[in-house]
């Protein structure tokens, strides 16, 4: 059963300009689904709708997780209830170290699912959590009491972004070109992240606009995104094919 289900989404910017076009997509606990798509194709404008940024309107069309209607729903309701998004430029919090940063959101999310009582994680278990959590996906201690993503590197800024969801723990995490601007090793360790964490309890949307990170995280399905639509639709063996001949191949012909 799907928990995540997009029906005929339609978003546009505030000026009016549709730029995702009717898209349906249902992702189930336990997959990866892969939307691969040009850059441009309103890939990122899909992600950030499902978050509820309040730069892009939903026009037509639902969000529905877990059998609830989300699309009116905020941002921090969506992540409260278990979205999760790991941004492709992650932004520097100034003062906030990434310690205080994963408590507090721990705790909003612990009383948000608590019915509004305040039921906040003890900071011991909260400390012994986070250091288990960062030496099994090998993001260095010392980033810990570092202000959050404050001079990081790339790898550094999504490494932690891994460990969020580590410790947040969400049900849907979509990942927006998560590969851009890192290293060999660094995408590695992101990859065997998200492999770790999905689940019988998480399923994962990864969004790209090229394959790299698909040699490490194998997709159950792949979706190529062009025009603001899904175009095609298969499995792993889609990712090669558009490797090969490039998303010419798969533009409608009403669409060049």
């Amino acid at each position: 059963m799907a928990l995540l289900e997009l029906k005929n989404l339609h978003v546009a910017l505030e000026d009016g300009t549709e730029i995702v076009k009717g898209v349906d997509l249902a992702i189930g606990p336990g997959e990866v689904h892969a939307v691969m798509g040009p850059n441009g194709s309103g890939k990122s404008t899909l992600a950030y709708a499902l978050m509820g940024h309040p730069a892009y309107v939903i026009t037509d069309g639902q969000i529905v997780f877990d059998g609830e209607d989300l699309t009116e729903a905020g941002a921090d309701e969506r992540a409260q209830k278990g979205l999760f998004l790991a941004f492709q430029y992650p932004h520097a919090i100034p003062g906030v170290t990434v310690t205080s940063f994963l408590r507090s959101a721990i705790n909003a999310i612990r009383k948000a699912r608590n019915g509004g009582q305040d039921d906040p994680i003890a900071v011991k278990q909260f400390r012994t959590d986070m250091l288990a959590a960062m030496d099994r996906l090998k993001v260095p201690r010392e980033l810990a009491q570092r202000y959050l993503n404050e001079g990081f590197s790339g790898g550094e800024k999504k490494r932690v972004e891994i460990l969020q969801m580590a410790m947040l723990k969400p049900r849907i995490a979509v990942l927006d070109e998560t590969d851009s601007g890192l290293d060999i090793d660094a995408l590695q360790i992101v990859a065997r992240g998200v492999k770790e964490l999905v689940g019988p309890e998480m399923g994962a949307l990864v969004i790209t606009h090229y394959q790299r990170i698909l040699n490490y995280i194998e997709p159950d399905f792949v979706h190529v995104f062009v025009g603001g639509r899904i175009v095609e639709e298969g499995g792993p063996e889609l990712a090669h094919k558009l490797e090969a001949e490039g998303y010419e191949a798969f533009t409608p012909k009403e669409m060049v």
